[in-house]
């Protein structure tokens, strides 16, 4: 049921119920005036505050979030998360032993939902929220693959590196090691390959597994692009062409970062 026919049915209720609470109550003639009175001030009233209540909670219109999302202070908060992302990216291929090969960039700009009365997802708390992501692929040997995560390793260990991994990370260690056959499996000796490091809410590497020829796990082609809409909705991949097979069938093996979700632009209600 939609916002407004709830504000109708509010409003028909406290007109009923004034209705009903002045028709069957029999008072004298002076507390009846008095009360009509108070009746007659607070009725309008209660309506405004509803109808204010309701405009505060609808849905952000697709006007709106257009003209919001095309603001100065939105396409400045879009630049800026883009460069940072963009930046990262290119700080990998000038210091990691990884060659670049494709790059996936989503951004979307969605409007706030009606007010929530039941199941609260906190979509009602804004008039619009811009997220950006950006996905970046790499090829590299998989018969160096234990140097070149090492080098990964090694890149974050300089001062003010933007490569979230170096050799502090005992895991990281482990799984250089292990393409080294120096040991099992980092979580066990029966364990399956590892294809990821990760640290939460900078940056996770995944790579394809290397080991055996059956049922190895590889990194997925990136999922279709939106609706190129901007400034509502971007989605650039860089080169057009480009495959994550095409990178696999030229280097023998991808590695894929992730950049988490940034929500850059946020207007609350």
């Amino acid at each position: 049921m939609s916002l407004t026919i709830w504000i109708a049915l509010l409003v028909l209720t406290l007109i009923l119920t004034f209705v009903t609470a002045t028709w069957f109550r029999p008072l004298d003639p002076r507390r009846e005036q008095r009360i009509w009175i108070r009746r007659a001030f607070r009725l309008p009233l209660t309506i405004v505050l509803v109808l204010v209540l309701g405009a505060c909670g609808r849905a952000t219109s697709e006007k709106t979030v257009r003209k919001l999302a095309g603001s100065p202070e939105a396409v400045k908060a879009r630049q800026e998360a883009e460069s940072a992302g963009r930046s990262t990216i290119g700080a990998w291929e000038a210091e990691t032993p990884l060659t670049l090969g494709l790059i996936v960039l989503e951004d979307i700009c969605i409007g706030g939902r009606d007010k929530e009365w039941f199941f609260q997802t906190g979509d009602d708390k804004y008039k619009i929220r811009c997220m950006l992501s950006i996905s970046a692929y790499f090829g590299a040997d998989p018969r160096t693959v234990a140097d070149t995560i090492d080098g990964v390793l090694s890149a974050g260990d300089q001062t003010d590196s933007p490569i979230a991994f170096n050799h502090d990370f005992l895991y990281a260690r482990t799984v250089v090691d292990y393409y080294r056959g120096k040991n099992g499996a980092p979580v066990g000796g029966n364990a399956v390959e590892p294809t990821q490091l990760s640290k939460a809410g900078t940056i996770t590497l995944n790579w394809d597994q290397v080991r055996g020829e059956n049922r190895r796990e590889l990194i997925d082609e990136p999922r279709s692009c939106a609706p190129h809409d901007p400034p509502i909705k971007r989605c650039l991949k860089e080169p057009g062409s480009t495959t994550v097979k095409d990178l696999r069938n030229k280097y023998g093996m991808v590695f894929k970062i992730t950049i988490p979700i940034k929500n850059y632009y946020t207007i609350r209600k």
